[in-house]
């Protein structure tokens, strides 16, 4: 048996174990599994490579893809790119760790625009492992962007200096949420921004996939700005993922 799983919590809303197992019966893979790892402390994670002899490598989500590096051996220069990890390969004895989402990311963004990206200014709210993500894919296609976070350590901007100045969010072209706010079940949610500030100009990108609307981009929608979830950015980084696996 070959096994792979996804690390986190909580994992109720994930996609991630229907999306391999699906593709595990596509390719007649009958020999491998992925499970879920609901791990709500990192002390936890060294027991799963124990208990799981045949673990060949697992998915990071969050709100462990920061903190779970110190848990390895190595970083891909990915990780070292955006500080962050996503995708554990085991190779020998060691545990090595990746980065996936940048890559996806980006690409998601390129198929956004069908080819030049016309975003010149990004707002990304939030300042956790999948913010450091778009950053880095940010940084590689030249767009100037900003970061909200609850604390100023995380970011360039808190959610107070927004509603003090909407023009914050007035200026700019796209708005990413990288936050897991409005995530099922809990789809009421959404980050506290001042929402009559947006236009119908923008583009709002919410990293959420579950629901496939979120309350973030039904407040885009209503102000005549265009919308686009999470779940492009899912598969790619999940094929990205198994070719990491396979490499």
């Amino acid at each position: 048996m070959k096994r792979f799983g996804l690390v986190g919590y909580p994992l109720g809303h994930s996609f991630s174990r229907g999306y391999f197992n699906e593709k595990f019966e596509r390719l007649g893979l009958s020999d491998h599994k992925y499970d879920l790892f609901e791990t709500e402390y990192l002390k936890d994670f060294p027991a799963l490579w124990e208990r799981y002899p045949d673990l060949v490598g697992v998915n990071v989500t969050v709100p462990h893809k920061e903190n779970i590096r110190r848990f390895l051996d190595r970083l891909d220069s990915s990780a070292h790119k955006v500080e962050a990890v996503n995708v554990i390969k085991k190779e020998g004895t060691k545990l090595v760790g990746y980065n996936s989402d940048f890559f996806a990311f980006k690409q998601s963004i390129i198929n956004y625009f069908q080819g030049e990206v016309t975003v010149n200014k990004a707002l990304i709210l939030g300042g956790g492992g999948a913010s450091k993500a778009v950053e880095a894919a940010f940084l590689d296609l030249g767009i100037k962007y900003m970061v909200v976070s609850r604390q100023k350590l995380k970011g360039d901007l808190v959610y107070r200096e927004l509603k003090e100045d909407p023009s914050y969010i007035k200026k700019v072209d796209m708005i990413v949420n990288t936050t897991p706010l409005g995530t099922y079940p809990d789809i009421e949610l959404k980050p506290d921004i001042p929402y009559d500030a947006i236009h119908a100009e923008q583009y709002i990108y919410d990293l959420v996939y579950n629901p496939e609307e979120t309350a973030f981009m039904k407040e885009g929608r209503k102000r005549g700005a265009r919308t686009k979830n999470g779940l492009e950015m899912l598969h790619l980084q999940a094929d990205k993922a198994w070719e990491i696996w396979n490499g």
